[in-house]
């Protein structure tokens, strides 16, 4: 027995009178029990149990000693129960690390749905460009929008596919015309939005070809936040492309034109990441499946959103 089990097999043997008594309760053998109480003996150096054939009784040092055994013994089992109910119910801090667009525009609404449902866990969201470490800095959970994840040991979930649209101002677009093809976009001035899965100097369209658009002419304009850039096209700067959620409002205004509506970028995938399949703490696993069941479909609703949006564009041109 290790340490822990041989304080408790002492205490049982003095709540049971005997150390046959003691093993039965502990599913144990009498040897085993008295082996336990005497190994005690031996490190602490004392005499704990004055016991002869007949009877048995604690010495003064094991009144001392078992006073403060049952004390840790009852400490650890509320750590025990404490641990136990992490697994159980969602309680606690979970730190939650997003790309900022995602992490604005869907996890905070998000979360506040989340919270109503269980208000015993509150949430540190911190949102960023790049790739977090999420051991060493503690993180729960990392929301990614990558195309493909990279080899790790995390466990991922596949939440959604985000697409990404071009738009440009109406200004824009009465100066320079509206392109009638990909091709036609090198007669633009186009914005380079900056992501980790977005290849510099090209866009790739989600049609049967994975067609590549390469820039020929320079850029005058890069950026690596969807927001910024969306400020930038609406002044009319040129052409770029823009996450559907982020475009619908502006599209829906009027600030922004959708341009080739029937063409969108190659789709970055949504995870869900975190450390370990094994024993996953119930505010970790009850937030990845609340994630699982929302993140789809807000992100479907956008796509249903744009559809409509294009329909109702394309019935005014008509």
């Amino acid at each position: 027995m290790d340490m822990f089990e041989s304080m408790r097999a002492f205490v049982r043997v003095v709540e049971a009178g005997s150390f046959s008594k003691a093993a039965a309760t502990l599913s144990v053998t009498t040897a085993q029990v008295s082996r336990a109480v005497s190994g005690l003996e031996t490190r602490l150096r004392t005499r704990l149990l004055q016991r002869t054939s007949r009877q048995m009784s604690l010495t003064e040092a094991g009144e001392r000693y078992l006073q403060r055994c049952e004390e840790i013994l009852a400490l650890i089992g509320i750590a025990e129960a404490e641990a136990a109910g992490a697994a159980a119910l969602p309680s606690g801090r979970l730190r939650i690390h997003a790309t900022i667009s995602f992490g604005q525009h869907y996890l905070a609404p998000l979360i506040a749905d989340y919270q109503k449902m269980f208000p015993d866990v509150s949430i540190e969201l911190i949102l960023g460009q790049r790739t977090p470490d999420m051991i060493e800095e503690g993180f729960d959970i990392s929301v990614a929008v990558a195309r493909q994840l990279r080899d790790s040991a995390l466990v991922s979930q596949h939440l959604g596919a985000a697409y990404t649209i071009l738009c440009a101002s109406p200004h824009y677009l009465a100066a320079h015309g509206m392109p009638a093809s990909i091709e036609a976009l090198n007669e633009h001035n186009c914005i380079q939005l900056l992501l980790g899965d977005m290849p510099p100097g090209q866009w790739i369209f989600d049609d049967s070809g994975k067609t590549v658009f390469r820039h020929k002419r320079s850029t005058a304009f890069t950026v690596n936040i969807a927001e910024a850039m969306v400020q930038a096209l609406c002044k009319g700067v040129g052409i770029g492309p823009v996450p559907v959620r982020i475009a619908i409002p502006y599209l829906r205004s009027g600030s922004l034109v959708r341009v080739l509506p029937g063409h969108r970028l190659l789709p970055n995938n949504v995870y869900a990441l975190y450390p370990s399949r094994q024993y996953v703490d119930a505010k970790v696993r009850s937030f990845v499946e609340f994630l699982r069941q929302n993140a789809a479909l807000e992100l479907d609703r956008d796509e249903k959103e744009l559809r409509e949006l294009c329909a109702l564009s394309t019935d005014r041109q008509e």
